[in-house]
């Protein structure tokens, strides 16, 4: 007679059913942890979207001009758009009055009038033309006329302000100027395009020197230096060089690029120079780490069928190794884009207005840029702080997507 067996089940294991119940726990927590993480992270960034998108938008207010102000001060547009203020608000008396008035515009509404007059003709007696409106205007209009942002406004810009909004005389349009223009001290003129173009060049001159330098520096390491004493204290000072902080590569690019070489202050050529340095030893780690990934078997086929140890690495082992070396630029250009203090220490902190035309032009970047933004008074470039942050998100997601994108073409299988 056979004896019967019974299949294995929960009741027959002492212990079992409390390790399911644990395996459930955990994957339990697991679940609260990413649903924790989520949630914070959609809250930092959501209050960071709020918060800046009003500086992708600006306020125009309509005004009117006459023949006559024009005829009389059309050669001084800074004379012309105080002149049409006072005729658009005629309640404005007096020396505070006027100076209320003045107020009511943006900074450099200027040079906005006079590329309106290069286009006006001659058909009517009243013009009717698009300024736009000073900061604190346009921070109280964007807040729906709030009473914490009136606050700010006189009497007087408040009634005249009411008065806009009552007639349809104000607008919301794109701030190209935003995105486009350089830094200034008045928050209607101040953009990012400086910045944005600082930050690309720097990144342009790190990748190319970090990744180039990198890659080679981890293929001779991991296949062709031989291993001894001095290979190993080149391994333990890369490892080591991953963990100093970045303003130590400030220092040294100061002491090294611009005092040593003469190379120019606050250039973007410098500031690219001193982010390789810091990548480096994140790119060579990663490298090595990707070589070593790839099967011993892939290089012995090559060499056996009589590749030479430069055509079995260049040939065979390198392309498989490429997306996981893509892996590591991602990391260290991540980290290289949103670092300030090595920055700061050569100079880049500068009040930079003209976007730079070359890489030894003077230049700043957008981590600077928020950071000399977030230490204003005025409270508008708190808007202008979080809009420039939602760009170098957004700069960040679009640079890791592109090598994402090319790490996919680039893989292979084996």
């Amino acid at each position: 007679m056979t004896k019967q067996t019974h299949p294995l089940a929960r009741a027959t294991l002492p212990g079992l059913e409390a390790r399911y119940r644990a395996e459930i726990r955990f994957k339990y927590i697991g679940l609260v942890a990413v649903a924790f993480s989520l949630v914070f992270l959609f809250f930092l960034i959501g209050g960071i979207a709020i918060k800046g998108v009003g500086a992708f938008f600006k306020t125009d207010v309509q005004l009117e001009i006459t023949k006559e102000l024009i005829a009389e001060h059309g050669s001084d547009s800074y004379t012309l758009l105080r002149e049409t203020l006072l005729y658009n608000l005629p309640e404005a008396k007096g020396r505070l009055g006027h100076k209320d008035a003045y107020k009511m515009i943006a900074a450099g509404a200027d040079d906005e009038l006079e590329k309106v007059m290069a286009n006006l003709g001659e058909t009517s007696d009243i013009f009717k033309v698009w300024l736009p409106v000073s900061d604190t205007i346009d921070m109280a209009y964007k807040a729906d006329l709030a009473e914490d942002m009136l606050g700010t406004l006189t009497a007087s810009q408040q009634k005249w302000l009411q008065s806009w909004a009552d007639n349809g005389r104000l607008r919301m349009s794109f701030n190209w100027n935003f995105l486009t223009k350089g830094d200034s001290r008045d928050p209607e003129r101040a953009g990012i395009g400086g910045a944005f173009l600082g930050s690309v060049m720097s990144l342009l001159v790190c990748l190319i020197l970090s990744f180039i330098v990198g890659i080679f520096a981890a293929i001779y390491l991991e296949e062709f230096a031989p291993k001894n004493k001095l290979t190993a204290f080149l391994e333990v000072n890369i490892n080591n060089l991953a963990t100093v902080p970045s303003i130590i590569f400030g220092l040294l690019g100061l002491a090294v690029f611009l005092n040593l070489f003469g190379l120019p202050r606050s250039s973007a050529i410098v500031g690219g120079m001193v982010l390789s340095l810091m990548t480096l030893p994140t790119i060579i780690i990663t490298s090595r780490v990707s070589l070593q990934a790839v099967p011993p078997s892939i290089r012995e086929a090559a060499l056996g069928l009589g590749a030479s140890q430069i055509q079995a690495v260049f040939h065979h082992v390198l392309p498989l190794a490429i997306p996981g070396m893509l892996t590591g630029t991602i990391l260290g250009m991540a980290r290289a884009l949103g670092e300030t203090a090595p920055l700061l220490m050569i100079g880049m902190v500068a009040f930079i207005v003209d976007p730079p035309l070359g890489f030894m032009d003077p230049a700043t970047a957008l981590p600077v840029q928020v950071f000399l933004w977030s230490d204003s008074p005025e409270r508008a470039f708190a808007e202008k702080t979080s809009g420039a942050i939602l760009v170098l998100l957004v700069f960040l997601l679009f640079m890791n997507l592109t090598a994402i994108l090319l790490r996919k073409k680039l893989e292979k299988k084996w």
